[in-house]
Formats: structure tokens, C-alpha cells, sequence
């Protein structure tokens, strides 16, 4: 049996809290084959080594906080509303923005418009960058694409929501982020075909195939947004 399962059955972490997370996936359209941005976790970390997956982590401070451009669209909000014990706006700009820096900080890929110049309110850290490149978030074009907990039993457990965009929504880039010793060892565009026969955990292969449905249909912000979770050994889906 692999590490990652004897994790999984380990008494040692019945008690873990799930912790908001955001994730990002980037879709590139143009093709006859849409193709997502993929990266490959470092093979030391202790939190699903080596697999594939989208760029994402936790909220930090500085997310509460940070200048953007636009909104999120209501049905956004909506679904990150959802099934939460203290639903806020301001949790759900701070999970949006979460994504946004997370994708930067993985993969130097700065999202959003320089349309209006750098943001006038900048917290201290990771943020900086965007300021320095004249960079805005643009919170409008991201879209709620699903929202997932990890199952009970893990080392580490999330209640992770799934943002999407365009990869127009990309600014800039910046170069030498990805190596052998950051956290994503490489990244790659791949069609969704492609994808889902990757190294990967079954969470990203099921969203995956959410993210294939979506787009077939329009890509739109009012299609349903799916949620998953387990609940008493059975693993669940029901639309938020």
C-alpha cells in the first residue's frame, strides 16, 4: 500500500479541520482542443507528492485586503455563499484573490488588467509584484466552477473552491518561477484529454471532467456549480 493511502487510514488525523482554500484553473480556448494549465508537485512534499494539479493554497492576510478590478459576478458569490457557516463578500473576495496570488507565487503568471494602472493599496508580501508590473486583479473575470472538502483521515484537509478563467485574463509573466526546487516542478498546457491521464488525485480527474461539461455548454457563469464531499463513507455531489 503507498504512502498516500496509509495516510488516508492513519487515526492519527480524524480530527483534521478542513481549511478554505482556492484553486485556479486556467483555460486556454483558442484551439479546436481547449487545454488547461497543469504544474507537478515537488516529489518531497508531504501533501500529495509528485502529482499534477491546478496552482492553489489558503488564504493569507494580505488577500482581505488587496486593491482589485471589478467584482465578482453575482452568481460567483452566490456559490461561494453556499453551504458555509459565515457566508461573507469579503470571504469571498479574499478566496478569490487567494487564487489569484497562489497561481502567481506558483507559477509567476500575474491575472487581472493594466488597464487602470498599479493598485493603489498593496499589502506587504507576495502582492508587491503585481504593483511593480502595474498589474490589477480583475476579480470579474473569474468564474466558480466547483467547490471540494477532502475526506476525513487525511494529513491535511480543505475545503477547497475551484475558480476558472480565460488565459486572457494573463497580464504578465514572470520568468524562472518553476524549477527542480520550487513547489511546482514544472507546468504544462495540455488538452483536457491529456490531462486526466496524468499523475493525479481523483478529486482533480473528477473536476476535470466538471471543467469538460462546463465548457461543452457555454462556459458560462450560471451553469451550476457542483460540490463534493464525503458523508458517512459515501462520496457526494450535489449542485450549489
Amino acid at each position: 500500500m503507498n504512502r498516500r493511502a496509509l495516510e488516508a487510514r492513519d487515526p492519527a488525523y480524524a480530527k483534521v479541520v478542513p481549511r478554505d482554500a482556492a484553486t485556479l484553473i486556467i483555460v486556454d480556448r483558442k484551439g479546436r482542443q481547449p487545454k488547461v494549465l497543469m504544474g507537478r508537485r515537488h516529489a518531497s512534499h508531504r501533501f500529495m507528492p509528485g502529482v499534477f494539479v491546478f496552482p492553489g493554497g489558503r488564504i493569507e492576510a494580505g488577500d482581505r485586503s488587496m486593491s482589485v478590478a471589478g467584482t465578482l459576478h453575482p452568481r460567483a458569490e452566490q456559490s461561494l455563499m453556499a453551504r458555509v457557516s459565515r457566508p461573507s463578500a469579503q470571504r469571498c473576495r479574499a478566496l478569490a484573490l487567494a487564487a489569484i496570488r497562489e497561481t502567481f507565487e506558483e507559477t509567476g503568471i500575474l491575472l487581472g488588467t493594466k488597464e487602470y494602472g498599479p493598485p493603489e493599496r498593496v499589502p506587504e508580501g507576495t502582492w508587491a509584484a503585481f504593483r511593480d508590473r502595474g498589474v490589477l486583479p480583475d476579480l470579474e473575470a473569474l468564474q466558480v466552477v466547483a467547490r471540494a472538502i477532502t475526506p476525513p483521515r487525511q494529513v491535511r484537509r480543505f475545503d477547497t473552491r475551484f475558480f476558472a478563467v480565460d488565459r486572457t485574463a494573463i497580464a504578465d509573466e514572470i520568468e524562472g518561477v518553476i524549477g527542480p526546487e520550487s513547489e511546482l516542478v514544472e507546468t504544462a498546457w495540455v488538452t483536457l484529454e491529456r490531462a486526466k491521464s496524468l499523475d493525479l488525485i481523483p478529486i482533480t480527474k473528477v473536476i476535470l471532467e466538471e471543467l469538460e461539461a462546463r465548457i461543452a455548454q457555454g462556459f458560462a457563469h450560471e451553469l451550476p456549480v457542483p460540490f463534493y464531499y464525503q458523508k458517512r463513507g459515501r462520496f457526494m455531489r450535489e449542485e450549489i
